[in-house]
């Protein structure tokens, strides 16, 4: 009977293990597919940025003689460098205030919670739901009347309020998955409040607030709508910068894919970069 039992699981096996195996390379054939429909129109606009403007409307083949020109003709009409230490500053700037801000409002919320906790956090989840358009003009005269209209200091401002309901959420989630013993520990060894948030709770959830930083970066610098309405000239980012390239007579499609690239290079670049930083800090406590 035994040598009956392993002659029909040996076959039962090596069928389990060809079904997970094709599993495997549908799901990795799946993934790739994905990625490349994402990926292609980021692909599309690089290489139009290497056509000139004839060959990017008349001939949109993937066979074609690269050429510099709109690259050169973008860079000649505007400085690239200045557009691009505004979005630089703002999106690292806004980025540290909201994380100072929302730092000790998430370790007040996951380590000392009241009735009003969950309200709050509903609140200003429901912040993200109202239309930027609807508060445009009342912040645009508030702007104007204390000069912080094509200021460096009023994106600032308001990209860190954009990005800080995102940026509490996401800290209190990787706060209230960190184990309250360690944070005991260091009260009965006689740790103040401060010395609990920078020697224990900060090195502890360094991945979540490296992946939450890196998100606010990245919102920061795809943010249009407040850089196009609140800035002209002095502090606007590549997201203006890009903007200036369509005019009453139509798209310039080879210069705006220049300029686009341009823009969203520094940005895919530190990604790439951080990527594994990135996933970590996102499926931080997710595995126990």
């Amino acid at each position: 009977m035994t040598t009956l039992s392993s002659k029909t699981t040996a076959p039962r096996s090596v069928s389990g293990w060809r079904s997970a195996q094709s599993k495997r390379i549908l799901l990795t054939l799946l993934g790739w597919s994905v990625a490349l429909v994402i990926f292609f129109p980021i692909f599309w606009m690089i290489l139009t940025g290497f056509k000139t403007e004839t060959a990017a409307i008349a001939d949109p083949t993937l066979i074609f003689s690269p050429t510099l020109e709109s690259y050169q003709a973008v860079h000649a009409r505007s400085g690239y460098t200045r557009f691009a230490l505004n979005s630089v500053a703002v999106a690292f700037g806004s980025t540290f205030f909201a994380l100072l801000i929302a730092i000790p409002s998430a370790y007040a919320m996951a380590f000392l919670p009241t009735k009003r906790t969950k309200g709050t956090l509903l609140w200003m989840l429901s912040t993200k739901m109202l239309p930027s358009v609807g508060v445009l003009v009342p912040i645009y005269l508030i702007f104007r009347d204390v000069g912080l209209l094509d200021t460096r200091t009023g994106l600032i401002i308001i990209y860190t309020l954009m990005n800080l309901p995102i940026v509490v959420w996401m800290l209190y989630t990787f706060f209230k998955d960190m184990p309250k013993d360690i944070l005991e520990a260091g009260r009965m060894d006689g740790a103040s409040t401060l010395q609990e948030v920078f020697f224990l709770l900060l090195p502890l959830t360094l991945p979540g607030i490296a992946s939450t930083g890196l998100l606010s970066i990245i919102l920061s610098w795809n943010e249009a709508f407040w850089s196009l309405n609140l800035t002209t000239s002095k502090a606007a980012p590549l997201t203006a910068y890009i903007a200036s390239f369509s005019s009453p007579e139509g798209l310039f499609w080879a210069k705006l894919s220049a300029a686009s690239t341009m823009a969203i290079a520094p940005i895919l670049i530190l990604g790439w970069m951080t990527q594994k930083q990135m996933v970590r800090g996102l499926t931080f406590g997710a595995v126990k």
